[in-house]
């Protein structure tokens, strides 16, 4: 399987680093094929341009600002995203990948007469998230309704794959974190990676 697999964290040195390498080992050792998109090392600009917001209902929808990644994404088979949670949604690099990645033509095909959207990454068929959260998991899940979780599969995968295998992986509280359950943590993802 081809994988793309997507870092959203602007130090080198962080943890979504270190889960980012654990993930690709861990793939590349199950014999999958991974394509490391890390979007602040690679210049990603995530704002909407202008003229990609004007022209946003145009067939084709020109994608020339991101061609490069719209074609890594094309040729994948499964999509993983890296990525810390700050205020309980996406790093904003993230977010314009979405915006500017995720377009018209690429992801999603507009319904002729209006209305809902048809989803066109028809070669898209895992799609995990592994994530970090500095709030502990009740205040994430019970108190604020997971809400990254639910945009992912719901708003995101739903939306622009059919039939995706949706999974999420966080680990939460992270700012009182010991270096053993980090280890734990990396762990963890290593082992549901090498079942893929």
């Amino acid at each position: 399987m081809r994988i793309l697999l997507v870092l959203a964290h602007p130090l080198a040195d962080s943890f979504a680093a270190g889960v980012a390498a654990t993930a690709k080992a861990a793939l590349e050792k199950s014999g999958h094929n991974v394509d490391l998109v890390d979007l602040y090392r690679e210049g990603f600009d995530p704002r909407l341009q202008e003229e990609e917001r004007r022209g946003y209902f145009d067939t084709p929808y020109d994608t020339k600002g991101v061609d490069d990644i719209v074609a890594r994404l094309r040729a994948a088979d499964g999509l993983i995203l890296v990525f810390p949670q700050w205020w309980f949604n996406f790093p904003a690099i993230l977010k314009g990948f979405f915006d500017r990645v995720f377009a018209p033509g690429v992801a999603f095909d507009h319904e002729q007469s209006g209305g809902r959207i048809l989803p066109r990454l028809t070669n898209i068929k895992l799609f995990w998230a592994l994530t970090t959260t500095g709030s502990p998991w009740w205040v994430v899940k019970l108190y604020m309704g997971n809400p990254v979780r639910r945009l992912l599969k719901r708003g995101i995968a739903a939306f622009c794959a059919k039939d995706v295998k949706f999974r999420m992986i966080s680990l939460h509280d992270m700012d009182r974190v010991t270096p053993a359950q980090c280890a734990a943590h990396l762990a963890r993802i290593e082992k549901a990676l090498e079942r893929i």
